[in-house]
Parts: C-alpha cells; sequence; structure tokens
C-alpha cells in the first residue's frame, strides 16, 4: 500500500478538477469568520450554523462561487458522492472520489491547495465500504503540536494528515496511520485483507480522542449470520494508541449475554456502529448507535432480544464503559438499524431544563431521553405487535412506541395509504394489494407462498430505506427545534424463502432501489443445515408466476404521497411544529396520463439521503430527483424553507441530486453553502453558493 500526497502553490494549474470562481467580500459582517469543524458543524450533531447573511429574501440569488468536479480523483467517476466538507480559517476539507482521497481547497475560490490518497491494493479492493465516505475530522493541535485531519479509509485505517501540507503524522500509529483490523481485540476472519469490516463514516474527535466506529456490507447482503463483529473504539489523536474498545455483543459472563438464546451470542455477526457518533465532553460521554444483526430479515438463528443491537448506548468517554443504554427495536427482522447520528440538545420541558439526546430512526419515530441518565424524557411503553409463523423464528411479543412525539414518518403499510388520486386507481390498488401481507410497525416478513396458500409478501414502508436514514436530523440549539427529513415512500415487498438445495443457513437478499424493493432471502426457514457455504446461491424470486408483481398502478406508485418530508418538532412540548413535502412532483407522476385532469398535490420525492442543514432562520435541503419544472429547466433544486413556518422561501438550480448533507461557513464576512450532487449518470461534485458581490 501506498500513498500519495500533491501539494499546489497559488498559480498552479489545476488538472484535477474543473473550477469556476468569483471574487467575493461583501459590504455586510466584514471581516467575520463563522468555521464548520466537524461533519455536523460540532460535536452535538446539530448541522446548525448561526449565520443569516443567506436568508428568505436572498436565497433565490444565490450564484456559485465555485464547484469541484471528483472525476480524475481514482481510477474512474465516482456517482455516488456523500460527503459532507468541513471548513476551518478558509480552507475547506473533504473526501472524494473512489479511493476516498481527501483534498484540501480555498474555502472563498475552491483553488485546490492539497490532496492526499492512499493506494491499498487488495485489502481496498475487497473493502466492504468503499468509494469517497462521508467525511473527515479535524484537530486543532496544542502544545506545539500543528492542526491535523483524520479520516478512515476504505481498507480500515486509520489516518492522520498534517492539516496544513496533506502529508501523513508520521508520529502517529505506524508511519501516519493505525491499522483498525489488526488494533480490533476481536480477530478478523478470515485474514486482514479480505475479512469483511471497514467504516465510511466520519470519526469523532473529541479533545484529544478519535472515536471511530465498524460496518459491514450494505444492503442486506452478509453472506453468514457467522460474521465478524460490530464494536467502537477510542484512540489518542496524537500518537494513534488505542484507549479503548466496547464490544457490541456481550460475551458469555456479561450483562445481556442472556438475551442471545441459545448461546447465539457466540456466534452472531455484524451490530456495528456504522454511522456518526455524537458526544458530550463536559459529560464525559459519546453516544453509539448500533445497528442490527445478521440477518436483516431472519433471526431464528438469533432468538432472544439481542442486546445491544438497535440500541443507542452512552459510553464513559475515558474508558469505554457502558453507562446506560436504550434498545429500539428487540430482536430486529425489519433491518431496523441505528442509521442516525444521535442529536445532543439542551431543552425545557415542563419548565424543566433537560440536558437530551434524540435518536431519528427509520421507524419514523423520535425517541427523546435524558442524555445524563438515559430516562425517557416522555415516556416510551412496550405495545404488543403483530407476531408471524416462519419456522424457526422467534419474535419479540412488543415493541418500545414513544407517546412523544407522534411519529413524523409514515411507518407499515395499510390499505388507507395506498394511492387515492383517484377512486379508479385506489381500486386497483386494492386489488394488488390483495396478495401481500399488510399491516402496522413491526408487522414481520412472511414466508412467500403462492396465493391462496398464502401472500407472497409482506408490504412496508419503514425497513430498510424509511424513515430517516443516515443523513440523520438537524436542530436549532436556539429554539430547541429538531428538523429532519423522511423517506414515507420507501415501500418494500419483504418475504423468506427456504434455500436452495445445497444452501446452507445463509441468508441471500436481492434489494432493487426505486418505489419497489424487492427482497427474497433464502434465510432457512425451516430447512437451512449448519454447515457454511463456499458462495451464495442465485438469485431466487419468490414463488408465483416470476416474482412479485410491479409495485405500481398504471406506472404510478402504489403508495399515496408525500413520498418525502420534513417535519420541525419542538422539544420542548414533544409536538410536530408543521410537515412539509420536500421536492417537486417527479416528471413520471406530474405526466402521467392516468392523471390528465387531476389537480396533483406537491408530492415531495422519495430518497433515503438527504439531509438537512439549519441556519439561524432556514431550513436548507435539495432534491434527491432531476424534475422539470415550469419556472426552471430540467434540474434538481437547493430549497430553503422558513423554520417557524415551512414554507419554502427560496431555490436554486442543482445539475444533479443532493447526495451528501449541506454546510455552510462565513470567511471574511462573507456566507457560502456547499452541496454534494450526484447520481444517474452525473459524477461527484461538491457546488459552492453564495450572494452576487455587492458594489
Amino acid at each position: 500500500m501506498r500513498s500519495r500526497t500533491i501539494k499546489l502553490v497559488l498559480g498552479a494549474s489545476v488538472a484535477v478538477a474543473a473550477l469556476f470562481t468569483t471574487a467575493a467580500v461583501p459590504r455586510a459582517q466584514k471581516g467575520r469568520n463563522v468555521n464548520w469543524t466537524t461533519y455536523f458543524s460540532d460535536d452535538t450533531g446539530s448541522r446548525f450554523v448561526p449565520l443569516d447573511q443567506i436568508n428568505a429574501s436572498n436565497f433565490s440569488d444565490l450564484e456559485v462561487a465555485w464547484r469541484f468536479k471528483t472525476d480524475n480523483l481514482g481510477n474512474r467517476p465516482e456517482y455516488k458522492l456523500e460527503g459532507t466538507p468541513i471548513e476551518v480559517n478558509g480552507v475547506v476539507y473533504a473526501t472524494a472520489g473512489n479511493r476516498r482521497d481527501v483534498i484540501a481547497l480555498d474555502a472563498t475560490t475552491g483553488e485546490l491547495l492539497w490532496m492526499h490518497g492512499e493506494h491499498e491494493g487488495a485489502r481496498g479492493a475487497a473493502a466492504p465500504r468503499q468509494l469517497s465516505g462521508r467525511g473527515l475530522s479535524y484537530w486543532p493541535g496544542g502544545n506545539g503540536v500543528g492542526p491535523r485531519i483524520v479520516y478512515v479509509t476504505p481498507a480500515y485505517f486509520l489516518v492522520a494528515l498534517d492539516a496544513k501540507t496533506g502529508e501523513r503524522v508520521r508520529s502517529f500509529g505506524i508511519d501516519g496511520r493505525v491499522d483498525l483490523k489488526k488494533t480490533d481485540d476481536q480477530k478478523i476472519l478470515p485474514n486482514l485483507t479480505t475479512g469483511e469490516i471497514g467504516w465510511q463514516s466520519a470519526p469523532t474527535v473529541v479533545g484529544d480522542e478519535v472515536l471511530v466506529g465498524s460496518s459491514f456490507r450494505e444492503g442486506f447482503t452478509p453472506t453468514s449470520y457467522r460474521n465478524n463483529r460490530g464494536s467502537a473504539r477510542a484512540y489518542d489523536v496524537r500518537t494513534g494508541r488505542k484507549l479503548w474498545e466496547w464490544h457490541t455483543i456481550p460475551s458469555k459472563g456479561q450483562k445481556g449475554y442472556d438475551t442471545w438464546l441459545n448461546g447465539s451470542a457466540d456466534y452472531t455477526g455484524n451490530t456495528g456502529v456504522w454511522t456518526e457518533i455524537t458526544a458530550d465532553p463536559v459529560a464525559g460521554l459519546a453516544y453509539l448507535p448500533v445497528e442490527s444483526p445478521t440477518s436483516d430479515f431472519y433471526g431464528g438463528k438469533r432468538p432472544g432480544d439481542n442486546l445491544y443491537s438497535d440500541s443507542l448506548v452512552a459510553v464513559d468517554l475515558k474508558t469505554g464503559k457502558m453507562k446506560w443504554y436504550f434498545q429500539f427495536t428487540h430482536h430486529d427482522i425489519w433491518d431496523y438499524d441505528m442509521s442516525s447520528a444521535p442529536l445532543l440538545m439542551n431543552i425545557v420541558v415542563d419548565g424543566k431544563p433537560i440536558k437530551a439526546v434524540a435518536e431519528p430512526t427509520k421507524m419514523g419515530m423520535l425517541f427523546v431521553f435524558d442524555r445524563i441518565t438515559g430516562k425517557p424524557v416522555w415516556p416510551i411503553p412496550e405495545k404488543p405487535v403483530p407476531q408471524d409463523n416462519v419456522p424457526g423464528e422467534w419474535y419479540s411479543p412488543t415493541q418500545p412506541i414513544p407517546s412523544k412525539p407522534a411519529p413524523y414518518a409514515r411507518n407499515g403499510f395499510t390499505k388507507d395509504d395506498l394511492i387515492d388520486f383517484t377512486p379508479a386507481l385506489h381500486e386497483k390498488a386494492l386489488e394488488m394489494v390483495k396478495d401481500y401481507k399488510l399491516g402496522p410497525i413491526y408487522t414481520p416478513p412472511v414466508l412467500s407462498q403462492i396465493p391462496p396458500a398464502g401472500p407472497l409478501a409482506t408490504l412496508s414502508i419503514g425497513p430498510a430505506g424509511g424513515g430517516t436514514n443516515w443523513p440523520g436530523g438537524s436542530f436549532n440549539p436556539e429554539n430547541h427545534t429538531v428538523y429532519v427529513y423522511a423517506c414515507n415512500g420507501c415501500l418494500g415487498a419483504y418475504s423468506l424463502v427456504p434455500p436452495p438445495p445445497g444452501f446452507s443457513d445463509l441468508p441471500y437478499v436481492e434489494g432493487q432501489a426505486g418505489q419497489e424493493v424487492r427482497m427474497i432471502n433464502a434465510a432457512g426457514a425451516g430447512q437451512g443445515a449448519d454447515a457454511e457455504a463456499a458462495k451464495p446461491p442465485t438469485p431466487r424470486k419468490a414463488p408465483g408466476g416470476g416474482g412479485y408483481r410491479p409495485l405500481a398502478v398504471d406506472g404510478l406508485p402504489l403508495d399515496k404521497p408525500p413520498y418525502g418530508s420534513i417535519s420541525a418538532i419542538d422539544l420542548d412540548t414533544g409536538q410536530i411544529v408543521w410537515k412539509i413535502a420536500h421536492g417537486e412532483t417527479p416528471d413520471y407522476i406530474r405526466n402521467n396520463p392516468a392523471l390528465k385532469g387531476v389537480k396533483v398535490p406537491r408530492t415531495g420525492q422519495r430518497s433515503f439521503n438527504i439531509g438537512t442543514l439549519v441556519t439561524k432562520t432556514l431550513v436548507i435541503a435539495g432534491d434527491p430527483e432531476v424534475t422539470t419544472t415550469p419556472d426552471h429547466p430540467r434540474g434538481a433544486m437547493l430549497r430553503a424553507y422558513d423554520q417557524k413556518t415551512g414554507k419554502e422561501v427560496g431555490n436554486v438550480l442543482m445539475p444533479a441530486g443532493q447526495s451528501g448533507s449541506p454546510m455552510s461557513y462565513m470567511v471574511n464576512g462573507k456566507q457560502y453553502i456547499i452541496v454534494a450532487v450526484s447520481g444517474g449518470n452525473y459524477s461527484g461534485e461538491y457546488i459552492c453558493y453564495t450572494l452576487p458581490n455587492k458594489e
């Protein structure tokens, strides 16, 4: 493995990216600087910046200050740029390209200052989480040590770079990096080169500690329920020395081990901490959002509640010892892993100040706790949930449901959620779903059967891509309000089928993005053998005439809008203040012949990767889809909403959909907004917007 760092001087030509710039120093707030120093802007996860130079009166006047195209970073264009940059003292730092290079740019012009990359060979090629990742972190230095950039490579190395030059800090770890596989005290199988574990998120720097998590393959694709296991760790940001490691699956004799029946804690895999970690340095606590175990939709090999999967765990920053936990989903068979970073804020409930932590979820429910004690701010009672009879499966009879706030997104799926633009379309939808199982949240996947013997699958909104995913939420600490995007239209058909002949108990899952998500899980529904298979089988459709029918009615979504929404939730009261459809009505709906003469409301757009930016007065988020509107050419929009009302107050055109969460900063009194766009055949690009110059 080798690294490379390219440094450029003023005036040098830049071949790795297309840069378009405008000079800029407005009269207002001249000389003022406001940094965005972490992935979230701060340690709390807020995505808040206290600026209002860009506001409702001028948002639509934004112009492109500069843009950075990532095509020439790595060995091929990347069409999935999910990064959020940081900005410190006039320099923007970001990860980009399919090898996850680190770039430093002039914050006002976009000029490339330096670029660092790691060529990781076979280990990088085998990594479960590749491409640009979601970001990096900054350590300001101290006691004679200069500032550093820290990030995790696809091959799972923690690397420290000199923030001024982009060179590895040779005194950190071994030659500037720490091998996160080698320093894991759980043995990585089968070997360090191909062993499945990695991370794509930004490390969290708290004081002189850097916190990292662990992740595995995306999208329901573990090759075995006996997989490598997750943990969270802390390293000394100066030396790279490991300080502690907390395991997500308890060992025999530890608290929680007895929630894995039949000794299943000894062999179950995954249960990583794959999304961002937040921390409260004053309280001395880090907050770990833990994912689900193997396998996603069949848990017969791991009966029991399965602590600490699907949990929020507070650990001591100095020792890694658990202080408290809350499990959101017992025995997860829906892929309801904790995908969002915990939000830390101070609120006032019934006149009482509370240091709170709030967790957005794929279930479209916001869970709120006292972040010191773990006590729920409002009761979270255990409520009975639907059961089923898949052979070998174990079902939790109850799940925790918050009494406040109310769900901010649709979850489960019933006949009331079917398309209703016209009575005729609704009737067609009713006919289509008669062979599927419908129900409220936590309706389990069924054993797929040929009707009328049984349902083909369970239809549900919420598992996998529903609710809030990895971009998480944001909040304004000044008004104690959370702003969170949710996918209301991520409808999926979920079922289990017996494994093919010769196939063991390994799962095999097929997923298809878009309005239909077909998930077929050969997880041994009563037939699995204990022997491991050498490789997964050929994808197999559920029975019933060639697989599932398309989940569409006359080319329209089976479910009714809104397909994507943004909600404002007041955490002093636990009330949803407003909820709006985010994004224009897609072209294929607006122009569908079945809707000729029908007044279609704004539907919003479905996506699981929309993050929000909060300023003093605005909530800012981009469309995930490209559409055509009467006022704009074909493209996607970056939109601004009034924080008090949810009314859209401005928008600007983007060439592709938002794929990374936006951020904002101010340099020399001028405010900027950066957003990552990509998708379809549009490769990754960071676009920086600002207001026109004032003469």
